[in-house]
């Protein structure tokens, strides 16, 4: 009954400790998720920097797979490099490694304290951001906690005959060790967690050093599983990277295994204890990782290029939409937003067939556009469900606005998808069974209009990212140039009609039908520049002048 006892115990503490992991977590990332991201993706403008960065970022999320996961969601928009975004990776590591010392220090006194000032924090505060920092000192709290727990719990154990039985016979099956300990961080989403408790059994003197070092190779192999499977379903440039950071790891893992006798041998008498070999461990195996391969950033970049191959295109379903996202609002709000940038760049296709189709006669257009048009209205319905799913509650003023602005964008490129299907595919239909032809300078005004619309909807998914100013006005500015050629090309079009051009006549109708889509489609793409301008107070209610003045006049009359 003791043993089963010391098992529940033992197991209680360790799920303490990841708790306070993922407390830690989800409290930074709610605090200053969006500052935290922006910082990590400008920090990569050398190799150097890109490992500062993912070293800076892990200290204060206490998880390698928070950061790695970040980052590939940079990799896979291409606002991150596979080179530096690899160099993030190998900061990470040794950024969860630093965080291993500074847990495993005998500062029990602090975790009370954090437990205190974190509970008043999240209590007294009314926002987000004081919430998430109240949640972050809450988590720290907790894993001191864990870690005193820990080592209260392992005392015991050096006497029991069962453990000491099990534990030896890891030290002989060091392959087995490894696994074991690959699946303790897999399971626990946390090479720290893992890589802390390797170190209390140390310093009961439950595992050898030669032991203690294998588990710590497995841990950082399985502190790399976590992130490749959560990306499993994004982008190749995602897929990529938390692969290849998976292959470094593997191999710093293997060779680690393969001498693991010798550097506890040569590094045991330089220590104190078989504890503070343990994090010495830990700490040398990234800082090596990185002294080796950070040199090496482009063959680890083609190699990656091609264990993972370019995925071929029109795959249908959400494809960044991920649940396990939902506890941390920035990065929900990150996948949601990629996603519609894909919505984005499925519209950019329809465009382009309905052009082709509108100048070389095609006659199963519509059977191309209503496939894309059905994906573009189920990932539009699946990105409104999916951030209805986020706790409003708690989501801070900026990324409520940010959850808002995403829908609105969905919802407008939804009905352009609806435009290209129901109104540009329907005119170039009718020109096809009719077998109609555009006047030269009839063609040449609507295939300017189109460029300008492909134009200005690249132009929208750039201001929809970045939320850019100076972008937002040049697509307000693309709106009223699409106004004045719509306008000038009608004006034109019916001068043709006066003066009784037959190909004229024939078209008319098609010819101002397919301006009138294309100038709705741009008003929607414009609408995500207003928000944005909106704040910054160069936009007006009315566009009507003098309304202020004209109130008056009217009602004196």
């Amino acid at each position: 009954m003791s043993s089963t006892i010391h098992l529940i115990d033992l197991l209680g503490a360790g799920a303490l400790l990841i708790w306070g992991l993922r407390l830690i977590k989800t409290g930074i990332m709610n605090a200053f998720g969006g500052s935290l991201r922006q910082w990590i993706g400008k920090g990569t403008g050398n190799r150097f920097k890109a490992a500062l960065s993912g070293l800076l970022a892990t200290l204060a999320l206490q998880s390698s797979t928070a950061t790695a996961v970040i980052t590939a969601s940079f990799a896979s928009r291409g606002i991150i490099e596979q080179r530096m975004a690899q160099a993030v990776m190998l900061g990470a590591n040794v950024g969860t490694a630093i965080a291993a010392v500074i847990l495993s220090m005998d500062v029990h006194w602090i975790g009370s304290a954090m437990i205190l000032i974190g509970v008043v924090t999240y209590s007294v505060s009314q926002y987000a951001r004081g919430k998430g920092v109240g949640r972050a000192a809450l988590g720290l709290g907790l894993m001191l906690l864990a870690l005193q727990l820990l080592g209260q719990v392992t005392e015991p154990l050096r006497e029991s005959d069962m453990v000491i039985a099990v534990l030896s016979g890891l030290g002989d099956a060091p392959v087995i060790a490894l696994l074991l300990a690959t699946g303790l961080a897999f399971v626990a989403s946390s090479s720290l967690a893992v890589v802390l408790f390797v170190a209390l059994l140390a310093q009961s003197g439950l595992v050898t050093p030669t032991l203690a070092v294998i588990l710590v190779a497995g841990a950082n192999l399985g502190g790399a599983v976590p992130p490749w499977l959560a990306v499993s379903r994004e982008g190749v440039e995602a897929r990529r990277l938390t692969l290849s950071n998976l292959v470094v790891r593997g191999l710093g893992a293997l060779v680690l295994t393969a001498f693991a006798g010798p550097v506890a041998a040569l590094a045991l008498p330089l220590l104190p204890n078989a504890h503070m070999l343990t994090i010495a461990t830990h700490i040398g195996f990234s800082l090596v990782l990185l002294v080796v391969f950070l040199p090496l950033l482009d063959p680890i970049a083609a190699l990656a290029t091609k264990l993972v191959p370019a995925r071929a295109a029109g795959k249908q379903g959400p494809t960044y939409l991920d649940d396990g996202a939902l506890d941390t609002p920035a990065i929900a709000l990150a996948v949601a937003a990629r996603e519609t940038l894909r919505v984005g760049d499925l519209v950019g296709k329809m465009l382009e067939i309905s052009l082709n189709g509108l100048m070389q006669n095609d006659p199963a257009l519509r059977d191309k556009l209503g496939g894309f048009d059905d994906d573009v209205d189920a990932l539009q319905e699946a990105i409104k469900l999916y951030l209805a799913k986020l706790g409003r509650g708690e989501l801070d003023p900026d990324d409520d606005r940010r959850a808002a602005e995403i829908v609105s964008y969905a919802i407008n490129l939804e009905h352009i998808g609806d435009i290209i299907d129901r109104g540009l595919c329907e005119q170039a239909t009718k020109k096809t069974q009719r077998k109609l032809k555009f006047s030269p300078e009839g063609l040449a005004e609507i295939q300017e209009m189109y460029a300008k619309t492909i134009e200005n909807l690249r132009l929208s998914q750039s201001v929809f990212f970045g939320r850019d100013p100076e972008l937002a006005r040049a697509l307000m500015a693309g709106k009223v140039e699409i106004r004045r050629l719509e306008a000038a090309s009608s004006e034109r079009h019916l001068k043709r009609v006066r003066a009784l051009r037959s190909e004229t006549l024939e078209t008319s109708t098609l010819h101002l039908d397919i301006l009138r889509d294309l100038k709705r489609i741009n008003a929607h793409l414009a609408s995500v520049a207003v928000p944005i301008l909106e704040q910054m107070g160069e936009l007006s209610e009315s566009r009507l002048v003098h309304q202020a003045s004209a109130a008056p006049a009217l009602e004196q009359k």
